[in-house]
């Protein structure tokens, strides 16, 4: 009889193989409040490292971290009207505390517009105190009312960035700078995830902007899933918030600002985008264990190597764990390092010994090999760099492959079953995108005829990306 799977395969059921891989491969688990999550220390290994790169890139664009309270005014939100409906279905009201009612109800934080705005108006008093330019880490609430762990949680993690500007210009340069460098270089040459970047439409666009960006990733089962935003926010909350300096010819000028974030979405994105029937695959550049090396049997001999590998891979550059739990079979150690992703296994036991060998399992390509012990300093970099490059590959190749073009509507929710339309937003407009909603379809983001950004929604040639959403 043959054994059941560790997971359901993808093809039969997505979402229950998603669900089947964040619980084997101990990566989160539901929290006591509906659309809460625990995440577990191997997943927010996975967040972490995603901190640290994306840490580096907000600071290369000179943004300073900083952190505002959990806690907001509830009128605060309502000095920006768009603002407020936008995020009204979705607020936690606090309306007790410390046994007594509030005199103002507070709003849980569900972004950082509004009090970010409120200290911004007194920080900001002339022009040389621009560009300010801030991000935090924080967690945020957002009531979800289909929750599904890492894609849609009533409180997740995440980085906003908020900052103000003297002009329009470099307001909007710098949210692009933020969607191109930051995001967008950090989804491809570390997440792996051959993201497009494109213009959400006035429909879709964050509440309280005047311009989204976004960056749209084809998920295994070819939906899409907005895995970042870059927004220009105008001056709407300067308005709103009297957000103004003083410019160098004396007079006072509204600030111009932008909004950003990211989220633990991007697990959920990783699992979905590079999963597959084995379990999770994570990018090298981003797994927290680039390599384990695995004692197959509790022999003094065998532990001594292993111990030494990784001793010699760690002072090779690489992030490696040395595995000498014998107590537990290694079949079961082989198949949680499968499920974890982690891209390199190194086996060794006593006939790898007598042979001066070790056994290269490769996660992401699959297939073993034996290798000379003296090699894997330098061959493990090496591979890991291919397999890098290999899972971009094979994301850019889905996603081509499942991107049809489109003429009419019903070719485009014909092609959205499986996979992305692309359709001329002549064709479509604002009115086709709406009977698209009605469907269950959405407009994910414009793109220009040349495959870049468009400066705006009605240019020429605007081409509409089409696709059922996470």
């Amino acid at each position: 009889m043959a054994k059941a799977p560790v997971l359901t395969p993808r093809a039969e059921d997505f979402p229950r193989w998603y669900q089947d891989l964040i619980n084997k491969a101990e990566l989160a688990d539901n929290g006591p409040v509906r659309g809460t999550m625990v995440i577990r220390p191997y997943g927010y290994g996975l967040w972490e490292r995603m901190q640290q790169e994306m840490e580096a890139r907000i600071k290369a664009a000179g943004a300073s971290n900083a952190y505002f309270p959990l806690f907001i005014p509830q009128s605060y939100l309502t000095r920006e009207a768009e603002h407020v409906e936008g995020f009204a279905p979705e607020l936690a009201v606090v309306t007790h505390g410390g046994g007594k009612e509030l005199e103002e109800p507070v709003v849980v934080r569900p972004t950082s517009e509004t009090i970010v705005n409120e200290y911004f108006s007194k920080w900001v008093q002339s022009y040389r105190d621009l560009p300010l330019l801030i991000n935090q880490w924080a967690n945020v609430v957002r009531w979800e009312m289909r929750p599904r762990v890492f894609l849609r949680t009533t409180e997740f993690l995440w980085q906003e960035g908020h900052t103000a500007h003297a002009t329009y210009d470099d307001a909007r340069a710098y949210a692009e700078r933020i969607h191109r460098d930051v995001y967008h270089d950090f989804m491809v040459n570390v997440l792996g995830i051959d993201v497009v970047l494109g213009r959400k439409t006035a429909r879709e666009r964050f509440a309280g902007a005047i311009n989204t960006l976004t960056l749209e990733g084809m998920m295994g089962d070819g939906k899409a899933l907005q895995m970042g935003t870059s927004h220009e926010l105008g001056q709407n909350f300067a308005k709103a918030f009297g957000t103004r300096y003083l410019s160098g010819d004396g007079r006072q000028e509204l600030v111009w600002q932008t909004s950003w974030g990211t989220s633990t979405r991007m697990v959920g994105g990783l699992i979905m985008s590079h999963g597959d029937d084995s379990g999770l695959r994570v990018p090298p550049r981003l797994a927290p264990v680039q390599a384990v090396v695995l004692a197959v049997k509790g022999d003094d001999a065998v532990l001594a190597k292993v111990r030494e590998i990784g001793g010699r891979l760690a002072a090779a550059g690489v992030r490696v764990q040395v595995d000498d739990r014998t107590d537990v079979p290694f079949g079961r150690r082989a198949v949680d390092w499968e499920l974890k992703g982690v891209p390199v296994r190194i086996e060794v036991g006593p006939r790898d010994l007598e042979h001066g060998t070790a056994l290269l399992a490769r996660r992401i390509p699959g297939g073993k090999e034996p290798v000379r012990v003296g090699e894997l300093e330098a061959l493990v970099p090496k591979v890991l760099e291919e397999d890098q490059a290999l899972l971009l590959a094979q994301s850019r190749e889905r996603r081509e492959d499942r991107t049809a073009d489109t003429r009419t509507i019903e070719e485009a929710v014909e092609a959205a079953a499986t996979g992305w339309a692309r359709i001329p937003w002549a064709v479509l407009g604002p009115d086709g995108e709406a009977a698209l909603a009605e469907q269950g379809v959405s407009v994910r983001c414009l793109v220009a005829a040349d495959g870049s950004v468009p400066d705006r929604e009605d240019q020429p040639g605007n081409v509409a990306i089409v696709a059922r959403a996470y």
